[in-house]
């Protein structure tokens, strides 16, 4: 029969086990943003004003502004 590992010493596993993956994933989601970022503001000089909604959440959070309260002149200062 197998030992039953104590419930303590598999969180404490837990425990490590994630700290290990937050900090991969940090880093991944890091490039990912960057990425992201490169891609959206490619697509504002391609495209006009009024942009498709995923450009147009993208310019909402980095302004932290509302998607109806952001301008043209806005995006243009964001992409400078």
């Amino acid at each position: 029969m197998a030992q039953r590992m104590s419930t303590a010493s598999r969180m404490d596993r837990a425990r490590a086990n994630g700290r290990v993956t937050r900090v991969e994933n940090g880093h991944r989601k890091r490039k990912e943003r960057a990425t992201r970022d490169a891609r959206m503001k490619e697509l504002i000089g391609k495209g006009k004003f009024p942009y498709t909604p995923a450009v147009m959440s993208w310019v909402s959070a980095k302004l932290d502004k509302r998607t109806a309260l952001v301008t043209e002149d806005d995006v243009k200062a964001l992409v400078k």
